[in-house]
């Protein structure tokens, strides 16, 4: 399950587990998401609603360039920094390549298009 994140003209791509809270988040796309930056370690901006948990631990310890989803707050998350384990938060997937290191030079809020991605070659 991939897709596509544009922010600022940059395209960053992710792959997404097969998980009940991926299949939501799916189904929510396409989505334009306003983001703000937290800590220097995140962008988190609020979903149109709430992703299954179904499945997931009561919290986990993300590593850089995960894509999350932090329930108390409905919110999509892009790992860029190093966060610590906390309670609500769901792993979705991984960034690409040097994604998380191009969203963390991006300063401040920003607004993210969020979109399904067709197989790439190579790929079954």
């Amino acid at each position: 399950m991939d897709i596509e994140i544009t922010i600022d003209g940059r395209r960053f791509h992710a792959t997404l587990t097969d998980s009940a809270a991926a299949r939501d988040l799916l189904a929510q796309l396409p989505a334009t998401i306003d983001m703000r930056d937290h800590d220097g370690v995140e962008k988190t901006g609020r979903l149109a609603a709430p992703l299954s948990l179904d499945g997931q631990p009561e919290g986990a310890d993300p590593d850089v360039g995960d894509v999350g989803y932090y329930a108390p707050g409905n919110d999509l998350v892009l790992y860029y920094g190093d966060q610590s384990y906390y309670p609500g938060i769901v792993v979705l997937g991984r960034l690409e390549g040097d994604a998380a290191e191009e969203i963390a030079e991006l300063g401040g809020s920003v607004t993210a298009v969020v979109e399904t991605r067709g197989p790439r070659e190579g790929r079954d």
